[in-house]
Order: structure tokens, then sequence, then C-alpha cells
């Protein structure tokens, strides 16, 4: 841990304010950013609600064994249902490692994307990232058609080209985000995640409905090439390079960061796996991650079979939560940077308490959305509220990377995410496992189990995460506190 000195690095009240963020270079990055991730994720969230429509009926999920207790709870459509798409004969298991499968492939290309990252820049590992998903999201389709080892193999790909995208964008935040604006611009730029989950369940819910499920694949994978070549023609890897940002801007950005980036070449990976702030951070992600994929991956599920909702009203009710946690994101990142700012509040003690509140709170009224019957509108209140309070944490231990280690923010991603993308892995296969028979009792259990573990995962940070720049971070210099 460093001690405090008397120096200061060029960031308060004032500096800020002569440098505005209205269409400014690091928030124009922030937009563009924000965009790529809601694509990202709408890539990776449209084959859950489009699988309920590639699969023929009985040889899908049993049917809910509780139906006699909650009855149907849909609304008459008088629009008929498009029931062009092609089915599949795929059970439950295979439906499982059909949605873990893209974890596969996510987990591998972490730390190599992190490494990679800090030595080359993040710009072209973050557009070739997104492009590739989308390209590989195009041939979904057709890799279904020619079996489910192919359907498989398709989503590892996807995985490959999206787990170098997070380690390259906390990559190049650690050139372009001032310390006091952290919190603003990386949850800006990480809620698209949460947009694209809003709007892609139920368009994905509509397009299903109306078109067929094909369409899914094909209108977000478009996007997705699109995007890229806005990004290759607008972004720069650092303001340096950037050719249209202004001189006060530019100098803004550098004098902010010249005390915290370390000037050596070689990576100290020993000191970096010894780190305990790092390990804290490992866990809480970790722990977090088993609630949230569980529910990105099968929420709809569960709408559909405990709570009855048919796919069109799914879509829209799936995607609740997730509206709620942007919302959430977007606002505690402004107040974690006016509480650091102009409250004086430490980086550790921000960063502590929101991600308290945004693991605890999910796992209190995660576990009581189970136990509420068959009241829909509750149980839709309690699972969006959970998802909403997990907002917090993206201004708590998600970029506390850049608080303990910005020179190393993308490696450091890598090695946290490699451990939280298990979870995705995992925690589909185990809950699908464990629902064969889409009981209360059977999703109670699935929820328990996630709000344990986020329980778990709050504690250990509390105890042992930082908010310090760590001596093995930089080189030759002191610095203070965040």
């Amino acid at each position: 841990m460093l001690p405090k000195s008397g120096l200061t690095i060029g960031v308060g009240p004032t500096t800020t304010n002569q440098v505005p963020a209205c269409c400014s270079a690091r928030y124009n990055l922030a937009l563009l950013a924000f965009f790529g991730f809601f694509l990202l994720y709408a890539l990776r969230v449209n084959l859950s609600v489009a699988l309920v429509d590639m699969v023929e009926p009985n040889t899908s999920l049993a049917k809910n064994t509780t139906s006699n207790v909650c009855p149907e709870h849909s609304s008459t459509i008088n629009v008929p249902r498009n029931t062009s798409g092609k089915k599949y004969s795929w059970d439950a298991d295979t439906q499982g490692w059909i949605l873990g499968s893209f974890f596969y492939g996510y987990i591998i290309t972490q730390i190599p994307g992190g490494y990679l990252a800090s030595k080359t820049g993040g710009k072209l590992l973050l557009g070739f990232g997104i492009f590739g998903t989308s390209v590989f999201t195009l041939l979904t389709p057709l890799a279904a058609n020619l079996g489910v080892g192919y359907l498989i193999a398709v989503r590892a790909l996807e995985g490959l080209g999206e787990g170098v995208t997070f380690p390259a964008m906390h990559s190049m935040w650690s050139s372009w985000a001032p310390p006091l604006e952290r919190s603003k611009l990386l949850s800006i730029s990480y809620a698209g995640a949460q947009l694209g989950t809003v709007v892609s369940l139920p368009l994905s819910g509509l397009i299903c409905y109306y078109m067929n499920w094909i369409y899914v694949f094909y209108i977000f994978g478009a996007l997705g090439v699109l995007w890229f070549f806005f990004w290759m023609w607008l972004v720069s890897d650092t303001p340096e390079t950037h050719r249209s940002i202004s001189h006060t801007e530019r100098e803004y950005i550098l004098s902010s960061l010249k005390d915290q980036l370390s000037t050596q070449k070689s990576v100290p990976w020993k000191q970096i796996l010894e780190s305990l702030p790092l390990w804290a951070i490992v866990v809480a992600h970790f722990s977090y991650n088993w609630t949230f994929y569980t529910l990105l991956t099968l929420l709809p599920t569960y709408m559909k079979e405990i709570l009855r909702f048919d796919a069109q009203e799914n879509g829209f009710l799936s995607a609740l939560p997730y509206f709620g946690c942007w919302l959430c994101i977007i606002l505690s990142g402004q107040i974690a940077d006016y509480l650091r700012e102009k409250q004086n509040l430490s980086t550790v003690c921000v960063r502590k308490c929101f991600t308290l509140i945004g693991m605890i709170g999910p796992a209190v009224f995660l576990v009581a959305a189970g136990f509420i019957g068959c009241n829909y509108a509750l149980a839709v209140a309690f699972v969006t509220i959970s998802t909403t309070l997990g907002g917090f944490c993206t201004s708590g231990y998600s970029i506390n990377h850049l608080d303990i280690a910005p020179s190393y923010a993308g490696i450091l991603l890598g090695i946290t995410n490699s451990f939280a993308t298990i979870p995705g892995m995992v925690g589909p296969v185990i809950a699908k496992n464990l629902t064969h028979n889409n009981t209360v009792g059977e999703w109670q259990t699935v929820f328990y189990i996630a709000a344990s573990i986020n329980l778990f995962g709050a504690i250990f940070f509390a105890l042992f995460g930082s908010g310090e720049v760590q001596d093995w971070a930089v080189s030759g210099y002191r610095l203070h506190r965040n």
C-alpha cells in the first residue's frame, strides 16, 4: 500500500470545469463504446429468447408442475403467430450446453486480450472482437441447421471474439479517463450492455413472434458489422493520437494521469497474482456474475414456465430488470464521482459501499422472489429490484481495476473476468439440471444458491478491497490516495 503524500495529480473541480464534457473526445469515446456494448450484449442474449422458439414443444422443458396453482397469465393476442421457423429436437440438457457454450470461448481470450491491449492498444481488439462476434451471429441459423455441434462451436467462437472486448475497453480507459471522472465515463460505456439486454430481449421476442427466429441473428449481426466501421473511423487508442481532440482536453487528460501510469515495459505478473486487492475483485466479480448470468440466460424460461407469460409478454418482462439496472448504472456512476470529488469520500469507501449495495440488495430480493406464490406483479417487481440494485456494482468492484493499477487495468480485468466467466459456463447448466420439473421449489433452490454466492462475494470485497494505486503498478512515483 502506498502512503499519502502532498502530490496532486492536476485533477479537481476547477480543472474539470475548464474542460467541458459536452462534445469532448473522451465522452464521444464513452458514447461510441456505449453503442458497442449495446450490440455486444444484444448479440449475446438474443439466443436466450430465440431458443424458446427454436425447440419443438414436446422436447423442451417439462411442463410446469405447479400449473394448477399458477394459472395462465397471458393476454389475448389477435395477431397470428408466425410458425415458419424450423424446430429442433433438443432436450433440456442440450439447451443448457448451447446456452453455456458461449463462455467456453469467452474465457480463453480474457487474459490474452488484456495483455495485447496493454501492448498494442484496445481500439483494434475491441473493434474486431465485436466484428467477429457479429459475423458468427450471422452464421448461427446455418450452424443450427447443420447440427447442434456446429451451433455450440459457433457460439464458442462468438465467445472468443467477445472475450477481448472488456479488457480492451479497460485498457483504453487507462489512457482516457481522468481519475475523478472514471465512474462517470466507465458507467456510460458499460451501461450499453444493460440497454442492449433491455432492447434485445423484447425485440427478439417480437421478431420471433411476427417474423422468424432466424431474423433475430441476421438483424443484430448486421448492426454489429455497421458499428465496426464507425468505431474504426472515429476512435483512437490514446489522446495523443486522436485527430480532433482539443489541446486543452488532451493536456487535462495527460496531466491527470501522469503520476498514475507505470513506465516499466515488463508486466509484474508475480506481484499482480500476489495482490490481495486483485483477488478481492476476483471473488466479487465471480459472485456477481453467478446471479447475473443465471438470470440472463434463464429468465425467459422462468417467465414462461413458472410465471406463465407467453413469448410476447415474456420478452418485455424479461427486459424490465435490465432496464432498471441500466438506469442504476448511469445514476450510480454520477453519484460515485460526486461523492469522491465534492464530498471527499475516499475511493475505497465508495467502491466498497457501492459493491455491498449492489450485491447484498439483489441477494435479498432474489430470495424473496421465490416466495411470493402466484403474485405475478410482485415476482416481476422483486426480480426487477434485484437486478436494478446490481447496477451499483459498476461503480464498485467493476472499475476498481483502474483504481489499483491503471497501467495494467486491461490485464487485471482479463484475470478477474476469466474467473467471472466460470459462472456463465456452469451456472445455466446447474440451473437447468436443478429445474427439470420446473417447480417453484426447484427455482427457489436456484435463487438460494445465487444469493448465497452474492453475499459471500460482497463480504470478501468489503474486507480486502482497496482504492489506492498499488506500489507494483507504478515505477518511480509516490502517489496520494485517489
